[in-house]
């Protein structure tokens, strides 16, 4: 069993806060030593409480699912032979109603673009079949009920 943490530390200053006029800008920091600026969506509070340029939740759960199955792609390419040369993925996530009628995280779409190298490149549906390997074994995609879509973009292969 492994743990995970992150701290966030956010504070009120003279902001307004009893009337709901606070920002919602805080920090995140890792225990690597990585810190960056959180926020709410502009898309669910609206500036100057929340801040565009700082990272809100939901970003950050479309980037935790592209990155995961990225990791998984490049170690399952390696053990097959498949030299990548470069790994990139435009993610988008959707927000909307679920099923209990909650607002949630109901689709992420990755589209992922991957170049290889090396005399042994592969097909176009060894890319799916890795790309499929990916999916099943994501920790994050597996902890999630979000619906997750692989539109992998195609060059010539």
């Amino acid at each position: 069993m492994a743990h995970y943490t992150a701290q966030v530390l956010w504070q009120r200053g003279d902001q307004d806060f009893l009337g709901n006029r606070y920002s919602r800008r805080h920090l995140i920091r890792f225990d690597g030593g990585v810190e960056f600026a959180g926020s709410s969506s502009p898309h669910s509070v609206p500036e100057p409480m929340s801040d565009p340029a700082a990272v809100d939740p939901e970003e950050a759960f479309v980037a935790s699912i592209s990155s995961c199955h990225m990791l998984w792609f490049l170690a399952i390419a390696a053990r097959r032979g498949f030299c990548v040369e470069s790994y990139s993925d435009a993610a988008e996530g959707v927000m909307a109603r679920n099923a209990a009628g909650k607002m949630a995280m109901t689709q992420v779409s990755l589209r992922p673009e991957v170049l290889f190298s090396g005399d042994n490149p592969p097909t176009r549906e060894q890319v799916d079949e890795l790309h499929h390997k990916a999916h099943e074994e994501c920790y994050i995609a597996n902890s999630v009920t979000t619906t997750i879509r692989c539109l992998p973009v195609y060059h010539d292969i």
